[in-house]
Protein backbone atom coordinates (compact mmCIF):
# COMPACT_ATOMS: atom_id res chain seq x y z
CA UNK A 1 0.00 0.00 0.00
CA UNK A 2 1.38 2.92 -0.94
CA UNK A 3 2.18 5.58 2.09
CA UNK A 4 -0.34 8.73 2.01
CA UNK A 5 1.14 12.41 1.66
CA UNK A 6 -0.02 15.42 3.71
CA UNK A 7 0.81 18.89 2.55
CA UNK A 8 0.29 20.72 5.47
CA UNK A 9 0.31 24.82 6.26
CA UNK A 10 -1.38 25.80 2.80
CA UNK A 11 -1.72 28.92 3.13
CA UNK A 12 -3.00 29.61 -1.21
CA UNK A 13 -4.60 28.57 -4.02
CA UNK A 14 -1.06 28.51 -5.80
CA UNK A 15 0.46 26.00 -3.10
CA UNK A 16 -2.76 24.10 -2.89
CA UNK A 17 -2.63 23.80 -6.53
CA UNK A 18 1.02 22.93 -7.26
CA UNK A 19 0.82 19.89 -4.25
CA UNK A 20 -2.41 18.25 -5.90
CA UNK A 21 -0.63 18.54 -9.16
CA UNK A 22 2.67 16.81 -7.69
CA UNK A 23 0.48 13.96 -5.90
CA UNK A 24 -0.27 15.22 -2.77
CA UNK A 25 -3.50 12.88 -0.67
CA UNK A 26 -4.34 15.85 1.34
CA UNK A 27 -3.95 19.05 2.44
CA UNK A 28 -3.64 20.74 6.01
CA UNK A 29 -5.46 24.20 6.73
CA UNK A 30 -3.97 26.10 10.00
CA UNK A 31 -6.95 27.32 11.71
CA UNK A 32 -4.22 28.49 14.55
CA UNK A 33 -3.73 31.94 15.21
CA UNK A 34 -0.32 31.84 16.57
CA UNK A 35 1.26 29.84 13.23
CA UNK A 36 3.07 31.26 10.67
CA UNK A 37 0.80 29.23 8.58
CA UNK A 38 -2.38 30.08 9.89
CA UNK A 39 -5.47 30.77 7.68
CA UNK A 40 -8.62 32.10 8.63
CA UNK A 41 -12.07 29.99 7.75
CA UNK A 42 -13.00 31.85 4.42
CA UNK A 43 -9.36 31.93 2.93
CA UNK A 44 -9.52 28.20 3.52
CA UNK A 45 -13.17 27.73 2.18
CA UNK A 46 -11.96 29.83 -0.96
CA UNK A 47 -8.97 27.46 -1.24
CA UNK A 48 -10.86 24.82 -0.94
CA UNK A 49 -13.51 25.52 -3.64
CA UNK A 50 -11.23 25.04 -6.14
CA UNK A 51 -9.90 21.82 -5.36
CA UNK A 52 -10.52 18.36 -6.64
CA UNK A 53 -13.41 16.14 -4.81
CA UNK A 54 -10.79 13.59 -4.44
CA UNK A 55 -8.10 15.67 -2.43
CA UNK A 56 -8.81 15.20 1.28
CA UNK A 57 -9.02 18.72 3.42
CA UNK A 58 -7.87 18.54 6.84
CA UNK A 59 -8.31 21.09 9.14
CA UNK A 60 -5.73 21.70 11.56
CA UNK A 61 -6.82 23.01 15.54
CA UNK A 62 -5.17 23.96 18.45
CA UNK A 63 -7.54 24.45 21.47
CA UNK A 64 -10.53 25.54 19.58
CA UNK A 65 -14.30 25.91 20.63
CA UNK A 66 -16.42 23.23 19.21
CA UNK A 67 -18.35 25.81 17.88
CA UNK A 68 -15.35 27.10 15.41
CA UNK A 69 -14.58 23.29 14.25
CA UNK A 70 -18.46 22.69 13.50
CA UNK A 71 -18.02 26.13 11.36
CA UNK A 72 -14.32 25.30 9.60
CA UNK A 73 -16.95 21.62 8.85
CA UNK A 74 -19.37 23.48 6.87
CA UNK A 75 -17.49 25.61 5.16
CA UNK A 76 -14.17 24.34 4.27
CA UNK A 77 -15.22 21.25 3.27
CA UNK A 78 -13.05 19.34 5.56
CA UNK A 79 -12.53 15.27 5.87
CA UNK A 80 -10.86 15.40 8.58
CA UNK A 81 -10.19 16.88 12.02
CA UNK A 82 -6.60 17.35 13.29
CA UNK A 83 -5.89 18.30 16.70
CA UNK A 84 -3.01 19.82 17.78
CA UNK A 85 -3.49 20.76 21.76
CA UNK A 86 -4.85 19.40 24.74
CA UNK A 87 -8.11 18.44 23.61
CA UNK A 88 -9.43 15.33 25.74
CA UNK A 89 -10.88 12.36 24.03
CA UNK A 90 -13.73 13.11 24.13
CA UNK A 91 -13.71 16.23 22.42
CA UNK A 92 -11.67 14.83 19.55
CA UNK A 93 -14.09 12.36 18.85
CA UNK A 94 -17.86 13.79 18.68
CA UNK A 95 -18.14 15.38 15.56
CA UNK A 96 -19.12 12.57 13.30
CA UNK A 97 -15.85 13.56 10.66
CA UNK A 98 -12.52 11.29 10.54
CA UNK A 99 -10.56 12.66 13.59
CA UNK A 100 -6.42 12.00 14.53
CA UNK A 101 -4.87 13.62 17.40
CA UNK A 102 -1.06 14.99 17.44
CA UNK A 103 1.25 13.67 19.85
CA UNK A 104 4.91 15.25 20.47
CA UNK A 105 6.90 13.21 21.04
CA UNK A 106 9.52 13.76 23.70
CA UNK A 107 10.55 10.08 24.49
CA UNK A 108 9.18 6.61 25.38
CA UNK A 109 7.31 8.38 27.86
CA UNK A 110 4.98 9.95 25.69
CA UNK A 111 4.02 6.81 23.62
CA UNK A 112 1.52 5.62 27.27
CA UNK A 113 -0.63 8.93 26.37
CA UNK A 114 -1.57 7.65 22.96
CA UNK A 115 -3.63 4.89 24.03
CA UNK A 116 -5.99 7.47 25.72
CA UNK A 117 -6.98 8.58 22.06
CA UNK A 118 -8.89 6.05 19.65
CA UNK A 119 -9.22 8.40 16.84
CA UNK A 120 -8.96 7.09 13.48
CA UNK A 121 -5.20 8.38 13.58
CA UNK A 122 -2.62 9.29 15.39
CA UNK A 123 -0.32 12.37 14.19
CA UNK A 124 3.69 11.59 15.83
CA UNK A 125 5.64 15.08 15.91
CA UNK A 126 8.49 16.06 17.37
CA UNK A 127 8.72 17.89 20.28
CA UNK A 128 9.06 21.22 21.14
CA UNK A 129 9.07 23.38 23.74
CA UNK A 130 8.96 26.44 21.72
CA UNK A 131 5.76 25.73 19.46
CA UNK A 132 2.54 23.04 18.77
CA UNK A 133 3.99 21.96 15.22
CA UNK A 134 5.31 22.82 12.20
CA UNK A 135 9.21 23.06 13.31
CA UNK A 136 11.38 21.19 10.86
CA UNK A 137 12.47 19.38 14.12
CA UNK A 138 12.36 15.48 13.80
CA UNK A 139 12.50 12.78 16.85
CA UNK A 140 13.25 9.12 17.20
CA UNK A 141 11.99 7.16 14.12
CA UNK A 142 12.20 3.97 16.20
CA UNK A 143 9.60 5.44 18.93
CA UNK A 144 6.88 5.63 15.93
CA UNK A 145 8.13 1.84 14.95
CA UNK A 146 7.16 1.12 18.76
CA UNK A 147 3.65 3.34 18.56
CA UNK A 148 2.67 1.07 15.15
CA UNK A 149 1.79 -1.78 17.60
CA UNK A 150 -0.80 -0.06 19.52
CA UNK A 151 -2.28 -0.80 16.20
CA UNK A 152 -3.63 2.61 14.91
CA UNK A 153 -3.28 4.31 11.75
CA UNK A 154 0.17 6.88 12.15
CA UNK A 155 0.93 9.55 10.08
CA UNK A 156 4.78 10.43 10.93
CA UNK A 157 5.74 14.11 10.69
CA UNK A 158 8.65 16.74 12.27
CA UNK A 159 11.19 17.43 10.37
CA UNK A 160 10.38 15.76 6.97
CA UNK A 161 12.37 16.94 4.04
CA UNK A 162 12.96 15.13 0.20
CA UNK A 163 16.24 14.30 1.33
CA UNK A 164 14.55 11.84 4.61
CA UNK A 165 11.50 11.38 3.72
CA UNK A 166 12.23 7.63 1.80
CA UNK A 167 14.57 6.93 4.74
CA UNK A 168 11.80 7.42 6.99
CA UNK A 169 9.03 5.56 5.06
CA UNK A 170 11.22 2.67 4.71
CA UNK A 171 12.09 2.65 8.51
CA UNK A 172 8.42 3.49 10.28
CA UNK A 173 6.54 2.37 7.29
CA UNK A 174 3.24 4.48 8.48
CA UNK A 175 0.29 4.93 6.78
CA UNK A 176 1.14 8.74 6.11
CA UNK A 177 3.36 11.39 5.97
CA UNK A 178 2.66 14.81 7.15
CA UNK A 179 5.22 17.83 5.98
CA UNK A 180 4.74 21.22 6.55
CA UNK A 181 8.47 23.70 7.35
CA UNK A 182 10.17 21.02 4.89
CA UNK A 183 8.99 21.58 1.47
CA UNK A 184 8.92 25.71 2.41
CA UNK A 185 10.33 28.33 1.09
CA UNK A 186 9.90 30.39 3.98
CA UNK A 187 7.06 30.15 6.75
CA UNK A 188 3.78 30.03 4.46
CA UNK A 189 4.64 29.69 1.26
CA UNK A 190 5.79 26.43 -0.72
CA UNK A 191 8.94 25.84 -2.40
CA UNK A 192 7.46 23.68 -5.78
CA UNK A 193 10.28 22.42 -6.52
CA UNK A 194 11.01 20.70 -2.94
CA UNK A 195 7.28 19.73 -3.22
CA UNK A 196 7.43 18.24 -6.19
CA UNK A 197 10.56 16.42 -4.68
CA UNK A 198 9.33 15.23 -1.43
CA UNK A 199 6.33 13.48 -3.26
CA UNK A 200 8.52 11.64 -5.40
CA UNK A 201 11.07 10.74 -2.80
CA UNK A 202 7.59 8.92 -0.65
CA UNK A 203 6.29 7.22 -3.92
CA UNK A 204 9.88 5.48 -5.35
CA UNK A 205 10.48 4.74 -1.34
CA UNK A 206 6.71 2.90 -1.59
CA UNK A 207 6.58 1.68 -5.07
Amino acid sequence: MSTRIKICGITNLDDAQAAVAAGADALGFVFYDKSPRYLTIPAAAEISRQLPPSVLRAGVFVNAPEDFVLRAMGECGLGLLQFHGDEPPAFCMQFGLMSMKAFRIRDAGTLKELARYQTDAWLLDAYSPEAVGGTGEKFNWALAVEAQKFGKLIFLAGGLTPENVAEAVRQVRPFGVDVSSGVEAFPGRKDHAKLRAFINAVKTATA
